[in-house]
């Protein structure tokens, strides 16, 4: 993580949700639009780094098997394990990007909010390690705010553009709007229509 940790430490003094995960309506739609851009209903393994209190775990844990989720942030940790402790197939992990990339095969990586806070050599590792524990028809979802953010390497348009040129996998999801973007890559390039037999 090229940001420091006092960074988001700073960010969870005092504020069990710091970006308002819970009550905003703009976190709550992302969220739904997100979890509508999975092409498959259920994951076996899905790994989730800068997972923060645990909001979109909580929504990923209902659609797979086995949930991996981390944070660098102490307090982030304990939020998540918290708000995920119903879930006994979820393992919250403190640790901090890239060094820390935890070693099992995924079928669902999710980027979300993270890549900004990583400069290129870092987000590179990141994309390396992603591509290395994806399974043989895994996929890797990000999702990212658009407008810049003070103190941030890079913003959204260059962490989805350098997962595009480093990942080297079929785009199958592609949305955009003015305030973030999401895009969906998989070692699977059959769409949802086409896997039903439709095309």
């Amino acid at each position: 993580m090229s940001v420091e940790d006092h960074y988001f430490d700073g960010l969870f003094a005092g504020n069990d949700d710091p970006w308002a995960f819970r009550e905003r309506w703009y976190e709550q739609r992302k969220r739904a639009i997100t979890l509508a851009a999975l092409p498959r209903a259920h994951y076996r393994t899905v790994f989730e780094p800068g997972c923060a209190n645990g909001e979109l775990s909580a929504a990923l844990a209902e659609r797979c098997d086995r949930l991996v989720c981390s944070d660098t942030a102490d307090k982030a940790v304990r939020l998540a394990r918290t708000r995920l402790s119903l879930f006994d197939h979820v393992e919250v992990r403190q640790g901090r990007l890239p060094g820390d990339w935890p070693q099992e095969q995924f079928d669902l990586i999710v980027l979300s909010e993270i890549g900004y806070y990583l400069d290129r050599d870092d987000l590179t590792a990141v994309i390396h390690h992603a591509h290395r524990t994806l399974t043989a028809s895994g996929q890797l979802l990000a999702c990212h705010w658009r407008p810049s953010i003070e103190g941030c390497p890079l913003n959204a348009r260059q962490v989805h553009d350098l997962i595009h040129e480093q990942l080297k996998l079929p785009r199958l999801v592609l949305h955009q709007e003015a305030d973030f973007i999401l895009e969906l890559w998989s070692r699977e390039p059959r769409s949802v229509a086409a896997l039903e037999g439709l095309r």
